[in-house]
């Protein structure tokens, strides 16, 4: 995993998953979270963005998806339980397999292996994306930003809370 932690401050390289279909977006959280953000995870030292993204949806998902174009590159700083984030995000676009019954599940579940050997289960919901404004999804700029996906990859920094 691409983390470099010091002190209180941690340093990781996130690759994300846009998934849309039609009108709708594909988020997830973490059980113990009370907000939402797009499906993804951490990059492994040698390999590519979008094999790292791939492997995530498989591990998390069950499925595999097709890897489209760079949306955003995101330099995203955050605080979450008491660690300041300095987080480099490479924003795919993505989509599931047509005969994936995912696909018309209003939500279903998957999981992740946690780095002390256990399993956190994740909640996957399909929600509109013209609902998101009042949506806990973060980043919090992708509010806005999954209503008008641009036509060319964009660099954004991003910090929630300001």
């Amino acid at each position: 995993m691409i983390v470099f932690e010091q002190g209180k401050v941690r340093f990781n390289l996130r690759v994300v998953g846009i998934a849309l279909d039609g009108e709708r977006v594909l988020v997830h959280r973490g059980e113990r979270d009370d907000f939402w953000t797009l499906p993804g995870g951490r990059g492994e030292l040698l390999e590519p963005a979008r094999d790292t993204l791939a492997r995530e949806m498989r591990e998390e998902m069950g499925v595999d998806v097709e890897v489209g174009r760079l949306v955003w590159v995101v330099e995203n700083f955050f605080e979450h339980e008491e660690m300041s984030y300095h987080e480099l995000g490479l924003f795919f676009l993505m989509s599931l397999p047509p005969s994936s019954p995912l696909l018309s599940a209003h939500e279903f579940e998957g999981s992740e292996e946690l780095t002390d050997g256990g399993t956190l289960k994740l909640l996957f919901r399909w929600l509109p994306v013209a609902g998101l404004a009042e949506l806990a999804l973060l980043p919090s700029f992708l509010r806005q930003g999954l209503k008008s996906i641009p036509p060319t990859t964009e660099h954004v920094v991003h910090r929630d809370g300001d």
